[in-house]
């Protein structure tokens, strides 16, 4: 099966070695992974917050392309841009008047019905009964896995892990040699949607997560969110 693949804005800039990681691990392991060809800025750093329309429109567009293009699941890296296809999607197939309206919208037709897996989710699926067997050189490191605000909330519509106490990352760490801390900010906010309007507020939401880490022992912190 052809699986697609939604880069996003981040993981065409500021967060290029993230895409390059994806893309490697996927061609390590022999997976058919395809871009999405012309997709768009799924709206994660503002829209939701200023047209409820577009933010809507915005994924809506991403899902009818990949669906046009042939691919039942698509892998979306980064942790905001997952919630947001998540969500429209959840909010479009429960309401068939509004669906109707953003396909006007975007001036495509679809069923809204393609999966979407975040990189978490796609390792699990396609990779991690394979690790052991490829594993050359242990990950020997006490590591802090960070899963941010993103990840796992809404859970009634996201419906991936634990929202307090998340542990799926933890479990891939801990496959390829690690040492997982057990620490409580692995869900904070680290405020990256303010990293422009608040500088101050970011500064300490994401410092105290640094210092958690720290105070642990964390040697490294492992995130999955190219914002966070």
């Amino acid at each position: 099966m052809k699986i697609g693949f939604y880069p996003g804005c981040s993981l065409q800039g500021t967060a290029r070695e993230y895409n390059e990681s994806v893309k490697a691990i996927a061609s390590a392991f022999d997976i058919d992974m395809h871009e999405i060809d012309d997709w768009n800025c799924c709206g994660a750093s503002a829209a939701h917050a200023v047209n409820k329309n577009l933010s809507l429109a915005l994924p809506a567009r991403i899902l009818a392309l990949a669906e046009k293009q042939g691919f039942e699941e698509i892998v979306v890296p980064c942790a905001a841009c997952f919630n947001r296809l998540v969500v429209a999607q959840y909010e479009l197939n429960k309401d068939a008047d509004k669906k109707a309206e953003t396909e006007k919208a975007i001036e495509m037709t679809f069923n809204n019905h393609v999966k979407i897996l975040n990189v978490i989710q796609f390792i699990d699926k396609y990779i991690k009964d394979k690790i052991e067997d490829r594993l050359t050189n242990k990950f020997d490191h006490k590591v802090a896995c960070y899963y941010g605000c993103l990840l796992v909330r809404p859970h009634k519509i996201i419906d991936f892990d634990r929202v307090e106490d998340p542990s799926s990352m933890d479990d891939l760490m801990k496959m390829i040699g690690a040492t997982s801390l057990d620490w409580g900010f692995k869900t904070e906010c680290c405020g990256a949607s303010l990293s422009i309007a608040r500088t101050d507020l970011v500064a300490k939401l994401s410092g105290n997560i640094i210092k958690d880490a720290t105070d642990r022992g964390a040697e490294t912190i492992i995130v999955s969110c190219p914002m966070c």
